[in-house]
């Protein structure tokens, strides 16, 4: 891990820059991909197992079957575990209702807002490296409580054809209508097209490596929408004197066995907390089962020191990490100038580990520096905002003459008209 000091601001845009594959290439693979799958639907993403996930498929769709001996091999243990998280979950997500509140904006005009759930949705659960079935509560939750009709998952098999059982299990238990076995750009392309085999989608969501995010990049020129550009996996942790240099390593290595394209960054304002964070995180590194792919990351990746506090907080906020951890004194008064991170962990024992799992908050996060403009997935994320309005005659009468003067200066006749015509009627109605 490279360590800086005190960088200046003019450098921070190429230290912060995350890992990335040529743009050029990522972007004519995954359009090509996408074409494909668009114009041969099942016949490609045929194609595609045998080309990227080494595998013969004539069936994309898991069968009642498979979830029944995905459910055998779950040990009761995780079943527990769980059934925590998930409880959880939904107790987060649920607390994001929306009641529709009617609001008498002039007398006689109403207007109110609700929230109607979007009937089709497509979920990725990245598979690549790590099953990652946490995700599938993360996501299948939420639509589930929105109100979805369909929720299809889509998920890349084995060598064998088989997806991991626990992402099945999850997927069965949190309400999926539909589970396939296609992973990558691939899986976007048949959500967002739709083949014969696979239901198009209105909305995409989930984590994946560069090639899914860019396909939902991509995707969206199509008229389908996705959660987010949520890329490989990131963590800030920023740490001073009242920090735990084991608990800093470990969170940092959390985040770095995603995959060698994630990236950890560690600010302190204590040169003796890099370095013995450092240290540490050598230590636990050598027992990790996926070293190879932490090592890599943590080569990516920096440690910075600052003299100054608030320097040190501004340049976290101009990262803009996916995970931003608070290892810091009044760490819940640093929290509130935190503007841009897509969740905040704070003090020693808030781990990112919690919100990947269990704590109940969603995992699904922008990342890449997109948490300047993004939110990460929530029961929101699920629903579409209608808003309503009603008018009385004693509304029309009360607000017309101001919208006939507008629609006046933009000269619009009719839009005056639609009012005028009403007044009229309204007049002459009380002269009889």
């Amino acid at each position: 891990m490279k360590i800086l000091k005190n960088p200046k601001k003019y450098t921070w845009n190429e230290i912060l820059t995350r890992p990335a594959i040529d743009n050029t290439f990522l972007e004519r693979t995954v359009a090509n991909i996408l074409k494909d799958v668009k114009n041969h639907g099942d016949e490609a993403l045929k194609h595609c197992a045998r080309q990227f996930d080494r595998v013969e498929l004539d069936e994309f769709l898991v069968s009642e079957e498979e979830f029944a001996e995905a459910e055998a091999q779950v040990s009761q243990e995780l079943k527990n575990a769980i059934a925590v998280a998930k409880a959880n979950i939904e107790k987060f997500h649920t607390a994001q209702i929306e009641e529709p509140q009617i609001i008498e904006t002039t007398e006689g005009v109403f207007c109110w807002r609700k929230s109607v759930a979007i009937e089709k949705v497509g979920l990725y659960v990245p598979a690549g490296t790590a099953p990652l079935f946490s995700t599938v509560l993360m996501l299948a939750i939420p639509a589930k409580i929105a109100g979805c009709k369909e929720i299809v998952v889509c998920s890349p098999p084995d060598t064998n054809g088989k997806i991991n059982p626990v992402t099945l299990y999850a997927a069965k238990l949190c309400g999926a209508t539909k589970f396939f076995k296609i992973g990558g750009a691939q899986a976007v392309g048949a959500l967002g097209f739709g083949t014969s085999s696979v239901p198009k989608v209105s909305k995409i969501f989930g984590p994946g490596n560069q090639f899914v995010t860019e396909a939902k990049q991509q995707i969206t020129k199509f008229g389908v929408s996705i959660d987010m550009p949520a890329g490989p996996s990131e963590v800030a942790v920023f740490a001073d004197e009242s920090s735990v240099p084991a608990f800093v390593a470990a969170d940092l290595l959390s985040q770095a066995e995603h995959g060698v394209d994630s990236q950890v960054l560690l600010v302190s304002t204590s040169e003796k907390v890099i370095e013995e964070s450092l240290a540490e995180l050598e230590k636990q590194l050598e027992v990790l089962p996926r070293k190879a792919i932490a090592q890599r990351a943590i080569e990516n990746s920096k440690a910075i020191f600052f003299d100054d506090f608030e320097i040190a907080l501004e340049l976290l906020n101009e990262y803009a990490a996916e995970h931003l951890i608070l290892a810091v004194e009044n760490a819940e008064e640093v929290a509130e100038k935190v503007i841009n991170a897509g969740s905040v962990f704070i003090g020693n024992y808030s781990c990112e580990s919690a919100g990947d799992y269990a704590s109940g908050t969603n995992h699904t996060l922008p990342t890449n520096g997109y948490a300047k403009s993004y939110s990460g997935v929530s029961l929101d994320s699920f629903v579409r905002k209608i808003t309503f309005q009603k008018l009385t005659a004693d509304g029309i009468k009360n607000l017309g003459r101001a919208i006939e003067c507008m629609a006046e200066a933009e000269e619009l006749q009719a839009h005056k008209n639609a009012i005028t015509v009403r007044l009229n009627q309204l007049s002459a109605n009380a002269h009889r």
